[in-house]
């Protein structure tokens, strides 16, 4: 899952954050006024200014932990794994 598809659900749960999107073309992220500008590497999560991830994906799971802090509320309960999951952290 994208954050593009993620991002309306979890608006939607935390009603209490704004969620901006900034997206431009790759050549934009790779020049030095992008650079100059001090922000992650694309692709990148902020919550606040807090750099949650920078030049990876994220999962849901892990952002809306994010989120939750942020906000000062308890993070919600993780999913159990399976055993692939718990062997090879998935």
């Amino acid at each position: 899952m994208n954050f593009k598809q993620m991002m309306p659900r979890l608006g939607e749960k935390y009603k209490d954050i704004v969620i901006e999107v900034t997206s431009k073309p790759k050549a934009e992220y790779q020049n030095d006024d992008y650079f100059a500008l001090d922000l992650p590497v694309a692709p990148a999560v902020m919550v606040g200014d807090e750099i949650v991830v920078e030049g990876a994906n994220i999962s849901e799971d892990k952002v809306e932990k994010v989120i939750c802090r942020h906000l000062g509320i308890s993070e919600p309960e993780s999913e159990k794994k399976g055993i692939f999951g718990r062997i090879f952290g998935m």
